[in-house]
């Protein structure tokens, strides 16, 4: 009996000892299949617009798109795991605002027209459950996210507009200031939000659509997170103390992400990610613009044969620094130090900053190996999760709630005049 006893034992722990323990590319998957991986940003559908012209109602989205520079289409979706994606609805914030209106319906037309052409393989979504519902019927669930508050006009009636054909989220500014929030890349006016952007977040709130605070001046984040009675989002956006862009969100503004209960979703643009690169990037700007500023200045105006000589001459001297999915990581391990595992996401960028991305991260397939990074840096599963699509789910989730908290209050109907000429 001892013999056997002995040899049973045996037995068990050489088929113990013989069971490899999960793969990180095991874990991915398992992590992948049950939580839907959520982007916060990608920018495909104003890139499609951009490049193909009236091509873009009918061009193949389904392979081979990095041939023609895209950082997407629907086969390096489905290798990269992707569950679900804010399409960003991007138009340029240097046009008049009635302008920014019509080309932001045609943007949205065009997503929705992409979701209809491969029912396959999209879903538009506009609820968390949405979202779980079509990523376990393993389709990818397609939102929206307006890219600046001039694409409202200043008019309730046009956000209101936005929220029923699907979007998800307002970005409160984009590159420029506008006449009530003051933007990250521009220069400051109103030193925050305006009376009329504070009752912008609260129709936001109203209706059920995300307040993102990418793109805008801290002050305005700030004022944002006070007034916000749902958890906010940065789309696209990292940590300010690892490269010191506004663009990216500080501590002080990371703990009061915390407390609001929102989500900071890390950008893998240069540089936002790469203080040094962004250090770089404004030298060679400096520089070219030394060799050719028009009209009137520069070293060799007028002669670009001998600008584009001297640029590739610095361009030599002077090569890039390198940026990678391992700095991206650590943007992610930072905001989580800093706000928790609760507060972070992923918001890439992707198709919004051409082929300028980390090594490792060069498209839309590639999502897998930055999880499998965290997890090699020892988050767990549980976590890794979170910050693939847990975070988000949970903040859709409470601005639903705050939303059907608020349904007996009226639209907002004020101006930007009536609100803001008494500030």
């Amino acid at each position: 009996m001892r013999k056997i006893l002995l040899a049973a034992a045996f037995l068990s722990t050489s088929a113990f000892a013989a069971t490899p323990p999960d793969t990180i590319e095991a874990r991915v998957a398992k992590i992948l299949k049950a939580t839907p991986l959520i982007d916060g940003h990608n920018d495909w559908a104003e890139t499609l617009r951009g490049k193909e012209g009236e091509g873009r109602w009918t061009l193949d989205l389904t392979k081979e798109l990095a041939k023609k520079g895209y950082n997407t289409d629907i086969a390096m979706l489905r290798k990269g795991m992707v569950g679900g994606q804010f399409w960003s609805v991007y138009v340029s914030a240097n046009q008049p605002e009635e302008d920014q209106v019509i080309e932001t319906l045609e943007e949205i037309d065009l997503i929705r027209n992409i979701v209809a052409r491969y029912p396959d393989t999209f879903e538009l979504a506009t609820t968390a459950a949405d979202v779980r519902r079509i990523h376990k019927a393993g389709k990818i669930a397609s939102m929206m996210g307006v890219e600046g508050g001039g694409q409202i006009d200043e008019r309730f009636a046009v956000l209101r507009a936005y929220k029923i054909l699907g979007a998800g989220y307002l970005t409160l500014t984009h590159s420029k200031t506008i006449d009530w929030a003051d933007s990250a890349t521009d220069n400051p006016k109103h030193g925050g939000l305006t009376p009329f952007g504070k009752a912008v977040v609260h129709e936001l709130n109203r209706i059920g659509m995300l307040v993102d605070l990418a793109h805008v001046n801290e002050n305005v984040m700030k004022d944002a997170l006070r007034v916000s009675k749902a958890p906010v989002i940065f789309s696209h956006s990292s940590a300010r103390a690892l490269d010191d862009t506004p663009r990216d969100v500080s501590d002080e503004v990371l703990k009061m992400v915390a407390r609001n209960g929102g989500v900071v979703m890390v950008n893998y643009a240069l540089a936002y990610v790469s203080d040094d690169y962004r250090r770089w990037s404004a030298d060679r700007n400096a520089e070219k613009g030394r060799y050719n500023a028009p009209p009137f200045g520069g070293l060799y105006i007028g002669q670009p044969e001998r600008a584009a000589a001297a640029m590739a001459a610095w361009d030599k001297a002077h090569p890039a620094p390198k940026v990678t999915l391992a700095m991206v990581a650590d943007h992610i391990d930072h905001i989580a130090k800093v706000a928790g595992v609760d507060h972070v996401g992923i918001g890439s960028d992707f198709d919004g900053v051409g082929n300028e991305l980390p090594e490792g991260l060069g498209d839309v397939s590639t999502y897998p190996a930055l999880i499998g990074e965290m997890l090699r840096r020892g988050w767990s599963d549980a976590d890794a999760a979170k910050l693939a699509g847990g975070n988000v789910l949970r903040v859709m989730e409470a601005a639903e709630k705050v939303a059907a908290s608020m349904k007996n209050e009226l639209p907002a109907t004020a101006t930007i005049a009536a609100l803001d000429q008494a500030k």
